[in-house]
């Protein structure tokens, strides 16, 4: 079978011109550069044209010429004059219509009406015939008045100019709904609520993104007033900018939503009508939680240096004792035949250890940096932990529930930091219900995924108004002599910091709330394979706690003293990770150790640990090497080890 000719000559353009010559008018069409793009026979007989006038491509310069000289247009004095003006009215493209006499003595009707390309087209009617029937009936009606005559004929030239006008405006109408069409998509696919209300508050437009910037609120929204849309909270807190935008005011603001807890930005732009009149308002809504979150981190950040630096040498002397405490309970918990009352209580001895060592930290969050260390955490193992430290210390007749629902897997949040929080909440809950006792309820519960929410309430008397005012100003205590007025300030620091939030509030039914609230993150799977690790360490109780550490980790140690032995360990083959303490004996610290390794060549992955806090100098020497704070836990350090280094 012979195979079908796939590259056959389309048929419709010759379809087309088939058409257009059985057509009794004349047809051209001009494109924008008035190239003749088409036409039909009729048009070629009507004005007996050369065949190299009516190919695509013959200019309409060329064919006006041509029929100026053959007297088309009656006798004229300067023929390219008569050309130029044509062409210029030509390259104006305005829908016309009119009749002229030809030299012939035929009587033609000549309409033109521009197209979108910027070309147009122009259909020639011989209209000799009707003609003779006008000037008939003129002369057979002279009963009929030439007023009204004259008036038929120019309504009838009205019409036509009407219809080309009409066919303009339906192409132009068709443009502009496809516009729209194309500005609807693309506000569709933004990533925030674009929406215009009228002065009445009811949205006229939306691109049906409200439900996903803030979750709860309605999507079919448009005739809605914008109370209904959003909720009667939401409508009080942005009605004052709206009432701005109506005055003429453009204006932008934050607020937090109150399902969702995300923070959004509304700016709010009069729609103006000329120049005065303001007859509705734009509404632009963004989801800004995360810049919000980095902003408040941010803003912690700046306020520390002076503590740390007063406290530098005493926290060195501090961790390193606290690491060594840490290091042989952990090892005492490891011990086979341990009695569970034994593991429990080296469990509360190891949290009671952690949080000495953010004790130094309390004088330095106030304006000194302060390093946070997320780890991979437990929520529950780390409510659990702290069940074990605040009972003990909880009298006859106050009780404690801790309730976590919702939170599954490990997430990233500096465990000691969150867990010394917390007691606190729970020491000062004690110290509010007093003598008469009463409960203690710890929830912890995520919030849109957002949120890590935890809160610490108790059924006492609550917070006063000025509590509630103060309560998280550095100093300010209702606790007299007794108290520092540090603690809720300390908790304030930490959670800003980690970009969250705290809130003081008394509950209906009676007593108080403290609300906390972290930037939810999972944490990344673990890295599990085992690393040979080279430890450069001077104190024997510390290596010796960090070896074992890194044994029950999976991973395989060498360790040394000095530097100068470490130069030469590193490069063995198989090294993986130099894990060094920035303060080492003799001439080279830690620091200099990381350099010279790097000059080297090494390229196992270079690490430091120290007890110096942030903000000292020393520390600052080390520049981008990756640095572990003392004391530190096998889940801070695993979590450490799981970072991307430098090498």
């Amino acid at each position: 079978m012979e195979a079908r000719n796939t590259n056959r000559e389309d048929p419709r353009p010759r379809l087309t011109q088939a058409a257009l010559n059985l057509i009794q008018q004349a047809l051209s069409i001009f494109d924008g550069d008035l190239r003749l793009a088409v036409c039909n026979r009729k048009y070629r007989q009507m004005f007996d044209l050369p065949e190299e006038l009516t190919r695509p491509g013959a200019t309409f310069e060329d064919t006006i010429r041509y029929l100026v000289l053959r007297g088309e247009y009656g006798e004229v004095s300067d023929t390219e004059e008569a050309v130029r003006v044509r062409v210029e009215q030509a390259r104006t493209f305005q829908p016309h219509y009119m009749e002229r006499t030809r030299p012939n003595g035929r009587t033609i009707s000549v309409e033109g009406s521009p197209l979108p390309q910027n070309g147009w087209v122009t259909v020639y009617t011989d209209i000799t015939d009707i003609k003779r029937q006008e000037a008939l009936l003129r002369a057979r009606s002279a009963e009929l008045s030439d007023q009204v005559l004259a008036h038929a004929e120019r309504l009838a030239a009205a019409n036509r100019e009407l219809a080309a006008a009409n066919t303009a405006l339906e192409e132009a109408k068709r443009e502009l709904t496809e516009m729209e069409a194309r500005t609807r998509l693309v506000t569709e696919m933004m990533p925030a609520h674009i929406a215009h209300v009228g002065l009445d508050l009811r949205y006229t437009f939306s691109n049906r993104r409200l439900s996903a910037v803030m979750p709860g609120s309605l999507s079919d929204i448009v005739g809605r007033h914008v109370e209904e849309a959003l909720g009667a909270r939401d409508f009080e807190r942005i009605l004052p900018g709206l009432s701005r935008a109506a005055a003429g005011e453009a204006n932008v603001f934050e607020i937090t939503h109150d399902i969702s807890g995300r923070r959004i930005r509304i700016a709010l732009t009069p729609d103006r009508e000329g120049a005065e009149e303001v007859r509705g308002i734009y509404i632009l809504s963004t989801d800004v939680t995360e810049e919000a979150q980095a902003r408040a981190a941010l803003g912690q950040t700046a306020k520390r240096e002076l503590a740390a630096q007063l406290t530098s040498g005493l926290a060195h002397d501090f961790a390193n004792l606290l690491t060594i405490i840490m290091g042989l309970q952990g090892r005492i918990e490891r011990m086979e035949g341990m009695p569970p009352a034994g593991a429990d209580l080296a469990r509360a001895t190891l949290a009671a250890a952690r949080r000495g060592g953010t004790l130094l930290d309390r004088i330095a969050t106030i304006s000194g940096p302060r390093e946070m260390r997320p780890v991979p955490t437990d929520l529950t193992v780390l409510l659990e932990e702290l069940r074990l430290m605040a009972v003990p210390s909880l009298p006859e007749g106050v009780g404690l529930d801790i309730i976590a629902s919702g939170v599954r897997g490990e997430v990233l949040v500096d465990a000691g930091a969150v867990q010394d929080s917390l007691l606190n909440l729970v020491l000062n809950a004690r110290d509010a219900l007093g003598a008469g006792g009463g409960r203690i309820v710890i929830t912890a519960r995520p919030v849109q995924e957002t949120w890590l929410e935890i809160s610490v309430a108790d059924n006492g008397p609550g917070f006063t108004d000025e509590a509630l005012k103060r309560g998280l100003d550095p100093f300010f205590t209702t606790k007299g002599g007794e108290g520092s007025g540090l603690g809720l300030s300390m908790i304030y620091d930490h959670i800003k910091l980690a970009g969250g939030t705290v809130k003081l509030a008394n509950r209906p039914e009676g007593g108080a709330r403290v609300t906390l609230r972290l930037p939810l993150r999972r944490a990344p799977a673990h890295r599990d394979e085992p690393r040979l690790v080279l430890l450069v360490e001077d104190r024997h109780e510390i290596r010796t706690d960090v070896r074992e550490m890194l044994r029950a980790l999976g991973h395989n140690v060498i360790e040394t003293g000095s530097a100068d032995e470490a130069l030469d360990l590193a490069a063995l083959q198989g090294i993986d990770i130099v894990l060094s303490d920035i303060g080492l004996p003799g001439p080279i610290s830690g620091v200099d150790l990381a350099g010279a390794l790097a000059q080297k060549g090494i390229t196992a992955e270079i690490r430091l640990m120290t007890s110096r806090p942030p903000g000292d100098p020393v520390r600052a020497g080390a520049g981008t090497v990756p640095i572990l704070t003392k004391p530190f836990t096998a889940a801070e350090l695993a979590a450490f080890l799981n970072e991307p280094a430098t090498r």
